[in-house]
């Protein structure tokens, strides 16, 4: 990865080759061998153990926890001075891949490695690091994560759990609740959050046997039902100063900037998942009979299974784009030096649009993809002892982790703006001038899908700058508009990352020519359904017809025929009996 280092959210501004971006094809043998042991983990260790982690066997989950630890696959993100593989981002999220399919258990993995594990290893003291990094790396102690309460969400900082620091000012005394807490019943500490004199809000390690800790009982959950789901009721618990994590007062830090590696995260989880559906999708389609042949000669079959395989290699394209982004970033990054955590921080903040792009798509590309398998399943699809009930089920969870996807959704406008206003992007500059433009618009005679994403970043700037103009600072108010603004540039991100990829292959087969025809032609006609909702919001009269001008001239394209390319998309889905890669 010698690439220069990309600023996050340029995509819209920026055209790049495809030697620019990182892709799956350019997987290292490490890469391949990290993403092998996880999927061999998983495939022989974890899935046949399914119902009885679906039941809470803990000591199941508890051992295949500690396994995976033997393995490394716990400690990928925890540097190496302190008992871990320090390995880099495109490694965390090959495992994180693997462990997509899992459901239960993958929520059980991600919150001990991630949100469990990382507020310590970017924000810990040294002996915090000492302490807890390498037990929570082999599951030798299992950790949890309890920021929500009944009253806050997605309003984080607005928690009520007090903290006041005792006279002899050796340790804070903690009253609240907690909700939701994931691998609550199995952790033995949780990182929490509360607001020392009700004001500064702090993070502490919280060792499970403190007096005054009550857990509820097992949350009935809908689905990922192996995970421990329970509420947490600190009543005067005693907290030893020195577990306070990171700056007092600035908790905040760590709750922001942890979400952004979840969300990374989550997204690879959820191709995943969506890699392990397709292939059950697949199977059963050649397998079932109806009319005399099997339901993969039918036409909306193969359209599902095609879709399917486009959204996923979207999604896939996404993910491992903003890896390899994150990797170039850090590459620089002294790993022994004492500002590291700082420095990897920054580097993976400076993608949290990114990160917030692959949650939202990830989440919904997954959602797609167990609602269809589903569906090709037909009436057994809804049988619990078939292989698409469980990660149906287990889906619905991603759109709400991690930051609701509508939060998500505010935030990647929300960032991009923020930026602009910094002046670290240009983006309110291009967005003015392509306003001023507007009347002189001309139709460009490439007809190439690069041209069409070209069209589609001009388009995304242009919306956002009128709807910018119109609502000047009440802008934040306008949900709906700002929804609209990131649904176009998700889109964006999705059409670069499948285009560039594709282009990039030496000799792409004809199957990916198909999907990136398919991808980009579908993609063009949701952005301008977007962002007719946006200009009809900020205009009307004669300057609506001024703007749908120009949004005509700036997507001018002619919708291909994409029914042969599902065709033979499905075609070679039914040949491999997988996912296509």
């Amino acid at each position: 990865m010698d690439n220069p280092i990309v600023k996050g959210g340029s995509f819209l501004i920026e055209d790049l080759e495809p030697q620019a971006i990182f892709t799956p094809e350019d997987f290292t043998e490490d890469h391949r061998m990290i993403g092998k042991t996880a999927r061999d983990f998983i495939d022989r260790e974890v899935m046949p153990k399914l119902s009885q982690i679906e039941e809470q066997q803990w000591d199941i989950t508890l051992g295949l926890m500690k396994k995976a630890g033997e393995l490394g696959l716990l400690s990928v993100d925890v540097p190496e001075k302190y008992g871990g593989l320090g390995l880099d981002k495109t490694s965390s999220m090959l495992v994180a891949e693997a462990f997509g399919k899992s459901g239960s258990f993958a929520v059980t993995y991600g919150d001990q490695t991630g949100i469990g594990t990382l507020p310590i290893v970017f924000f810990g003291t040294e002996q915090q690091k000492e302490k807890y990094l390498a037990k929570f790396a082999t599951a030798e102690w299992f950790t949890s994560y309890s920021l929500t309460e009944p009253n806050s969400g997605s309003d984080a900082i607005s928690i009520r759990t007090t903290a006041a620091l005792s006279p002899d000012k050796k340790y804070y005394t903690l009253n609240g609740s907690k909700n939701f807490l994931t691998n609550a019943g199995i952790a033995d500490f949780y990182i929490t959050f509360a607001k020392i004199d009700g004001q500064q809000f702090t993070s502490f390690i919280v060792p499970k046997g403190l007096p005054g800790i009550t857990l509820g009982k097992e949350e009935k959950k809908m689905g990922i039902k192996g995970s421990s789901t329970r509420t947490m009721i600190l009543e005067n618990v005693q907290v030893p100063v020195e577990n306070v994590l990171g700056e007092i007062g600035k908790g905040h830090k760590i709750a922001f900037n942890i979400l952004n590696f979840g969300r990374f995260k989550l997204g690879a989880s959820a191709i995943g998942g969506s890699k392990g559906v397709i292939a059950d999708a697949i199977k059963y389609a050649k397998t079932r009979k109806q009319f005399g042949k099997a339901i993969a000669e039918f036409g909306l079959i193969q359209h599902k299974l095609a879709e399917m395989a486009i959204r996923i290699f979207a999604g896939e394209s996404m993910v491992y784009r903003t890896a390899g982004l994150i990797d170039t970033a850090l590459a620089h990054v002294n790993r022994e030096g004492a500002d590291a955590s700082t420095q990897i921080l920054k580097g993976i903040e400076e993608y949290a649009v990114e990160c917030s792009i692959l949650k939202v798509a990830g989440s919904e590309i997954l959602d797609y993809v167990v609602d269809e398998g589903v569906q090709i399943f037909g009436g057994y699809g809804f049988m619990e002892e078939y292989p698409v009930a469980r990660p149906y089920r287990d889906s619905r969870i991603n759109r709400i982790f991690e930051g609701t996807n509508e939060i998500n959704r505010l935030l990647i406008t929300g960032m991009l703006l923020k930026r602009a206003m910094k002046g670290e992007l240009p983006l309110m500059q291009k967005a003015q001038q392509l306003i001023g433009e507007i009347t002189g618009f001309q139709d460009d005679a490439d007809s190439s899908d690069m041209r069409l994403v070209r069209g589609a970043k001009k388009t995304a700037l242009f919306a956002a700058g009128i709807a910018v103009q119109k609502y000047g600072t009440a802008f934040e108010e306008e949900q709906e508009v700002i929804g609209h603004i990131s649904d176009i540039i998700m889109q964006i991100y999705a059409m670069e990352s499948v285009l560039l990829r594709v282009q990039k292959m030496k000799e792409a087969a004809p199957i990916y020519q198909d999907i990136v025809r398919t991808f980009v032609n579908d993609a063009i006609l949701q952005i301008e359904i977007h962002a007719k909702q946006i200009l009809a919001a900020v205009a009307e009269g004669d300057s609506l017809k001024t703007y749908l001008l120009a949004l005509r001239k700036l997507l001018k394209h002619t919708p291909i025929n994409t029914i042969p390319c599902r065709r033979r998309i499905a075609a070679q889905l039914l040949e491999r009996e997988s996912y296509l890669v």
